[in-house]
């Protein structure tokens, strides 16, 4: 994975140079904000880690103009300080938009941790930008066509790439457009032929 890595500080940007470097991804470098937007704005980066106290642009307001960018993929932000992590701090950060929050000095096997979270919700991302763009699905029975022209239930579908799990009801709109007609049918043809009626089933009511 390619990561931006933003120190002001020569000796410890080179320390999260190696770190990255030795986990097996490819590492972009700045010395502060604004150095590292100009970086982003020309490479596909999707996790920054960076130090937290920088000249100019310190890694707060660099957190700040990544989350206001429109149209761009989502980038994963991990902030790195020597500043003690207590709650207020970490408030500071969650609310400025860093997801997570580290302090010095580094330690790899705790940065491993957290980059593997990292990618793996970048991967989750993806695959739910991926099910809010154009899908075919069949206008009959609702299938989804995957990668591979395999027709599949939208409910497999999305389990297989989020791990969502569905609970089925009856909305509203179609309990009355389908369900009452076709309970009215069966209490018809239960009267006549003397059978018991189902029971009502379980309709989501709208809010």
């Amino acid at each position: 994975m390619k990561i931006l890595a933003v120190e002001d500080d020569n000796v410890a940007r080179a320390i999260l140079r190696q770190v990255l470097l030795r986990h097996g991804h490819e590492v972009l470098e700045a010395r502060d904000g604004n150095e590292a937007l100009k970086i982003l704005a020309r490479e596909p980066v999707r996790l920054i880690v960076s130090d937290w106290m920088m000249p100019e642009l310190d890694g707060l307001g660099l957190c700040r103009a990544v989350r206001n960018r429109v149209g761009a993929d989502y980038v994963y932000f991990i902030l790195l300080t020597g500043r003690e992590a207590d709650v207020e701090n970490q408030r500071e950060a969650i609310e400025a938009g860093v997801d997570d929050f580290l302090t010095k000095p580094i330690d790899p096997q705790e940065i491993w941790m957290r980059l593997r979270v990292a990618e793996r919700i970048l991967r989750y991302a993806t695959e739910v930008r991926q099910l809010e763009a154009f899908l075919p699905i069949c206008g009959y029975c609702k299938k989804i066509r995957d990668d591979h022209n395999y027709w599949q239930q939208i409910e497999s579908y999305i389990n297989e790439r989020t791990g969502t799990d569905f609970s089925h009801s009856v909305c509203p709109d179609c309990y009355q457009s389908v369900v009452v007609p076709e309970l009215a049918k069966l209490r018809a043809d239960g009267t006549s032929s003397g059978a018991i009626a189902p029971s009502k089933p379980h309709v989501e009511r709208a809010h």
